[in-house]
């Protein structure tokens, strides 16, 4: 039987975690399903979670006053979606709709949060691992922007 400490495992954001911040991470950890066209969250609100997707797609958009959503990055399979949850005023910076049926494990950033300030070294190696995805996502965005704008 598959149980979530079996899936969060195989995972590479999780890989190589000291057994004991893992334990912690996985108390804070439950699975949620969204439907196609579902809201997981919207630019603004509070940013109290981060998610596992562990299937589906999810847009990641911004609302234009002119254009309405754009998406910005669609992200999928095994990806991590959300780091507001992470860093002081705590509020989602984009709008994160779902393309199709999604599965994902959802972690509350407030317990999170609470352990890593009773344990420094589960935050730092949150942050490590959160750093990683923030500069592979900027990247990303650096090379789209070097899409858009060589043409021009």
């Amino acid at each position: 039987m598959e149980t979530l400490e079996s899936v969060l495992k195989e995972h590479r954001f999780f890989e190589g975690f000291p057994s004991k911040h893992f334990q912690l991470i996985l108390g804070c950890g439950s699975n949620v399903r969204f439907e196609g066209g579902q809201f997981v969250f919207r630019e603004g609100e509070e940013a109290n979670k981060f998610y596992f997707i562990r299937q589906g797609k999810v847009a990641l958009q911004i609302i234009s006053e002119r254009r309405g959503p754009l998406t910005v990055m669609t992200l999928g399979d095994g990806d991590i979606l959300g780091w507001s949850w992470l860093f002081p005023d705590e509020r989602w910076k984009f709008t994160a709709r779902t393309l199709e049926p999604t599965r994902v494990v959802a972690f509350d950033g407030q317990c999170l949060r609470d352990k890593a300030e009773e344990d420094h070294s589960l935050g730092y190696e949150l942050l490590k691992r959160f750093a990683r995805i923030i500069a592979g996502r900027l990247e990303a965005t650096r090379l789209q922007l070097i899409n858009v704008y060589q043409d021009r």
